[in-house]
């Protein structure tokens, strides 16, 4: 259910035209970071800081 949920919030973020961009450091992804895990919200950079 997670997955799917995740899922439908990156279709909503590519019609509002966010898809892509860290909503933590306001820049963009890596299309490699995009690629492996469709749904990301968080650069890795962000990613890793939260830990």
């Amino acid at each position: 259910e997670k997955f799917i949920r995740d899922l439908k919030n990156a279709l909503l973020r590519i019609e509002n035209k966010t898809y892509g961009i860290c909503r933590v450091t306001g820049k963009l992804i890596k299309k490699e970071r995009l690629r492996l895990v469709p749904h990301a919200t968080l650069s890795i950079e962000a990613k890793n800081a939260q830990k």
